[in-house]
């Protein structure tokens, strides 16, 4: 990775970061150590004097057995933490963007403050996404395609999962070469659009397809049986949410992106959430509402069915060849499709689970899309901030001074390293946010608030828990990736919120279950005793001589 530097204006040196090269000899490559507002080790060492922008020593340092030949950027302008005293709060700011330079790096490190702003505003148009998304699961799932077809509640984890994935790599991917300056040129801004629009289009087809014949499979082994009906409505509803809910969202994504990048913010901050929030809504009222015209009218039309597949198979070829002839897609045709079909199967656990959980808890759809929705936005905007570090620090398959593969939990999510900052502000900011997104949640779909002290504790220890495991793993993921020689903003993403949304729907089941257990069961009442009996009145009418419960009281009978 090569790095030139200009002198600015106002005196200061500006290092500009180059794409990341994988060829070339090691001696040309300038590896720097990233500053974060707390040292990585506590053994930063000055450049010596005289400023040279020299953090540490790298000769050291090896990396696949060989030392690394480091190269100082001696500026005439001064760099702000080059005597790698920098702080928090050290420094001027770079234009007023609330970012400040790193410890002898040209890689521009952001205000804590100024991050959490950036972060807290698409976490919170989020979370209203993922209210939504908990909403009209809760309403559809009544409807009468949702219970003749209960496979569509297999679907629902691994559609949500299947945008996610493809949207957030996507703007994982673009937020990356918007950090590196990249993306200046029309022209080339441009193709690099086209070029990944269309590969999300190959990707959500073929995907699609696979998640419904899983489903398929999963509820032929279920219910014993198979209606070819129900199979042509499962992969013509699956294509066409998946397709059109990425198609409408990767213009959203793109916008984002290019604003973000030329008012001086961060699109790795904004983007990612926004990709899987937004389409958790489009997602799931795309999918109720053709699933139900299709089910409507499957004895007299069926054919509909069979031109919708027909459709998407036919465009398949010329979107894969709008991707092969790209230079900035052509390599992910290739190579993205391990991680995005591993994170399927993983998420259709997690469509397991909550075909299960419907069954037995009520109001369980609706808290399920918030906690795995939310948890799979906070772990991609650490997964794409980690990733631009690496792509500004280092080559791939060469891991930088300032990071480790494995770190301890506490070091990787609270102090020890430079991502841990990013974790501490996405951790302590996930928990107003869930008590907010569950009250809000709550009182739409009961029209009053039901939850007490037990539900708000149980459903914080799950959640934060959940998020906790899910930026540690993407600490460890990601750095192992890197090693291998694998991009993480291609592969990281899928493998991080499928995992989310197999534990956020496992985790949440514990939580109900704990809660029925303990006595306070969401959205039941408490046990009555009436004459010495104890009596559970649930969803379901107790049936009491030949009559309910409710109507006996509302005659006046005794029992």
């Amino acid at each position: 990775m090569h790095r030139r530097k200009r002198q600015r204006s106002d005196g200061k040196v500006k290092i500009t970061t180059l794409p990341a090269s994988t060829t070339g000899s090691l001696s040309s490559i300038i590896t720097t150590s990233i500053a974060s507002s707390e040292p990585d080790r506590g053994d930063h060492r000055s450049g010596g004097g005289g400023g040279t922008g020299c953090s540490g020593s790298l000769a050291d340092e090896t990396s696949d057995g060989g030392p690394l030949e480091q190269k100082c950027v001696v500026g005439s302008g001064s760099i702000v933490g080059a005597n790698g005293t920098g702080t928090d709060d050290g420094g001027a700011g770079d234009g007023g963007t609330g970012r400040e330079h790193g410890h002898g790096t040209g890689i521009l490190q952001e205000k804590w403050w100024y991050m959490t702003l950036q972060i807290a505003i698409p976490f919170f148009v989020a979370g209203v996404g993922t209210i939504g998304a908990g909403i009209i699961l809760g309403h559809v799932e009544n409807w009468k395609v949702f219970v003749h077809i209960s496979e569509l509640f297999i679907l629902v984890p691994s559609l949500l999962g299947l945008k996610g994935n493809l949207d957030m790599c996507l703007a994982s991917r673009l937020s990356t070469q918007a950090n590196l300056g990249n993306m200046s040129g029309r022209r080339e801004i441009f193709h690099m659009i086209l070029g990944n629009i269309a590969l999300v289009q190959v990707q959500a087809t073929v995907a699609s397809f696979i998640v419904s014949m899983f489903a398929v499979a999963v509820g032929a082994i279920i219910n014993g049986t198979i209606i070819f009906d129900h199979v042509m409505l499962l992969t013509a509803s699956a294509m066409f949410t998946a397709t059109s809910s990425c198609f409408v969202l990767d213009f959203v994504l793109v916008a984002v992106i290019l604003i973000s990048s030329r008012t001086s913010m961060n699109p790795d901050n904004l983007a990612t959430p926004l990709a899987a929030s937004i389409g958790d809504v489009v997602s799931i009222s795309l999918l109720a509402g053709m699933a139900t015209l299709l089910f409507e009218n499957i004895d007299t039309h069926l054919w509909v069915t069979f031109v919708m597949v027909a459709v998407y198979v036919f465009l398949l070829p010329f979107w894969m060849l709008l991707v092969y002839r790209n230079k900035y897609t052509r390599s992910v045709l290739s190579t993205g499709w391990v991680p995005v079909l591993s994170a399927l199967f993983i998420s259709g656990m997690g469509g397991l689970v909550l075909d299960k959980a419907v069954g037995i808890f009520n109001g369980f759809v609706v808290f399920q899309p918030i906690i795995n929705g939310i948890g799979g936005n906070l772990v991609s905007v650490q997964a794409s901030k980690i990733s631009t570090m690496l792509h500004q620090s280092s080559i791939i398959g060469i891991i930088p001074p300032h990071a480790k593969i494995f770190e301890l939990p506490w070091k990787a999510l609270f102090h020890g390293v430079p991502y841990a900052r990013t974790a501490r502000i996405l951790i302590a900011m996930s928990i107003p946010g869930q008590v907010l997104f569950i009250f809000v949640a709550d009182y739409i779909h009961m029209s009053r608030s039901t939850i007490g002290v037990p539900f708000v504790l149980s459903y914080l220890f799950v959640s934060t828990l959940q998020i906790m495991l899910l930026l540690y793993i993407a600490h460890v993921i990601i750095h192992l990736m890197w090693k291998w020689k694998i991009d993480p903003d291609n592969s990281a993403i899928p493998y991080l919120t499928a995992l989310g949304d197999l534990f956020g729907s496992s985790f949440l089941m514990l939580a109900f279950l704990f809660l029925r257990s303990i006595g306070h069961p969401y959205g039941e009442k408490s046990t009555e005793t009436v004459d010495g009996f104890g009596l559970l009145s649930t969803p379901e009418m107790t049936t009491i001589s030949g009559g309910t419960l409710t109507g006996l009281i509302h005659d006046g009978s005794g029992i």
